[in-house]
């Protein structure tokens, strides 16, 4: 039988190609019908048994990789080396996006005119910066019970690293509270080693269904700020990350990407950080042989909090929509634009659709109309895709570059 690798590689051409051949039926053809309603059950039920295990192994897996960290009395190094990697790429990502905006200028020459009925019948929802820091903030320390309901990721993150701390300061009063953690731990891995059985139909439906439903004729209407995304989002994946790696634990490009390959195509094709996760941390522990403690600590974190291919994203379009306006961000603007998308990109638990209102907050900063959002959404899907993997990539790479960072500190 193929590996779980091959399987999930075939699954992802086979659904690209379905795709395109669904979307080339009419609309109302029963078999194009029959395709979509099939591939959204398939998509859903793929997508509904990753978040049904996320929240439980975010929160035994923090916990236990603190307590073990706290043991070990290795922590302080991981925080300290994960922030400064996650502030690190995130700044790299951004100025690769302005650079190139800059010098292919997305978006120029084009009628806004293509985009004006969408402009007017959309409503964004504005949040200032202090309006942003005060719904993260408030959303960092909630009642654990609710977070962990409701999937507030960074609460849950923030409850069980307290939980984490507490347990290593109680010493071997804690401990069997500590041995349950652990046993629950290997048990949701056991779930999710089930689940990847069912990857390759689940991103085999999943991409069916992005492909088809695109809309050609606005694609090609804004084909080049796509092509400029991907092209950008790629270069950042395939160069900038690996290189990190390379320069910072000597690993090759090669060996990362066999051993991530799970991860990278559920993540193109679920769009969710968050719904990878279980994956990236089985490949990183199982393939990249990076510590549980460590990879139970970096990867909830990131998922959260490094956002690589979202700030590329949000500096990428904020120059975009300028350019459609036909206005020229100055030097000063457009280090405006990077400061607010690294603060944006870091995500705001607890609002609804948070990815569109933290664009607008970009947009606003440098006095951009917040309707212009609504020029983005038909795109946002496909967009999502790719950076959602370098998202993900991102997060593993941290996890094998923070790990070389506590070991030889």
């Amino acid at each position: 039988m193929p590996s779980l690798n091959l399987q999930i590689l075939v699954a992802a051409c086979l659904g690209v190609a379905i795709g395109w051949l669904t979307g080339t039926l009419p609309t109302d053809a029963p078999v194009r019908e029959g395709v979509l309603y099939a591939s959204t059950l398939a998509g859903s039920i793929f997508i509904g048994l990753l978040k049904m295990v996320l929240i439980p192994l975010i929160f035994t897996s923090i916990v236990v990789g603190v307590a073990n960290l706290q043991a070990h009395h290795q922590v302080h190094r991981v925080w300290g080396g994960a922030l400064v990697y996650f502030t690190l790429t995130t700044s790299a990502a951004m100025l690769v996006a302005l650079v190139a905006a800059n010098i292919f200028k997305p978006g120029a020459g084009l009628s806004l005119d293509l985009f004006a009925e969408a402009m007017n019948d959309f409503e964004a929802r504005q949040l200032t910066l202090p309006e942003f820091f005060l719904h993260f903030f408030a959303n960092l320390f909630q009642n654990p019970f609710a977070a962990l309901a409701n999937g507030s990721i960074l609460a849950v993150v923030v409850f069980a690293m307290f939980i984490g701390i507490a347990l290593v300061a109680g010493g071997d009063r804690y401990r069997n509270i500590l041995v349950v953690l652990q046993e629950f731990l290997e048990l949701m891995m056991r779930i999710i080693s089930w689940i990847m059985r069912l990857a390759p139909l689940g991103i085999l439906a999943l991409l069916i269904k992005l492909v088809a439903e695109q809309d050609v004729a606005l694609l090609s209407a804004v084909g080049g700020f796509i092509v400029l995304v991907f092209a950008t989002t790629l270069f950042h994946g395939i160069v900038v990350l690996p290189g990190i790696l390379f320069l910072a634990t000597g690993k090759s490009p090669l060996w990362f990407f066999r051993g991530t390959r799970e991860a990278l195509i559920t993540a193109f094709a679920t769009s969710s950080s968050a719904a990878t996760l279980p994956i990236s941390l089985r490949c990183a522990e199982d393939n990249l042989k990076v510590r549980p403690g460590i990879a139970g600590f970096v990867l909830p974190l990131g998922a959260t909090m490094n956002m690589d291919g979202t700030a590329l994203y949000e500096a990428a379009a904020a120059l975009f929509v300028a350019n459609l306006m036909g206005i020229e961000l100055s030097l000063a603007q457009q280090a405006v634009v990077f400061f607010t998308a690294m603060i944006a990109s870091t995500g705001a638990p607890g609002i609804p659709s948070a990815g569109m209102v933290t664009m607008v907050m970009v947009l606003q900063a440098v006095g951009l109309p917040a309707e212009a959002v609504a020029i983005l959404l038909p795109i946002d899907r496909l967009l999502d895709t790719v950076r959602t993997a370098v998202n993900v990539e991102g997060d593993i790479i941290g996890s094998v570059v923070v790990q070389r960072f506590a070991d030889r500190a």
